[in-house]
């Protein structure tokens, strides 16, 4: 399983909170829930550019695709020049 993290979605809402949709998932990761929590009211206060009568910053899990989790690999390089 791989690692969680936490993001804040920013939510737009109709009629004060019953009714939300997502309206943006902020780039920044959150090693932990406190930390993510921490973080909203800012992101909040950055983020209300979107025409709903009313916003909320709610944190998320998310995981890491396992492709992060694997070190890079090199460079593929055709038979002929390795070779050389």
């Amino acid at each position: 399983m791989a690692p969680a993290y936490f993001v804040i979605a920013i939510l737009g809402c109709a009629d004060g909170g019953s009714a939300c949709t997502p309206v943006a998932t902020l780039p920044t990761h959150y090693s932990s829930a406190d930390q993510c929590a921490a973080a909203t009211v800012d992101a909040l206060n950055r983020n209300n550019q979107f025409d709903f009568p009313t916003l909320l910053a709610r944190c998320a899990k998310g995981s890491r695709p396992a492709s992060l989790d694997r070190p890079a690999r090199p460079p593929a390089v055709p038979a002929p020049v390795r070779q050389g």
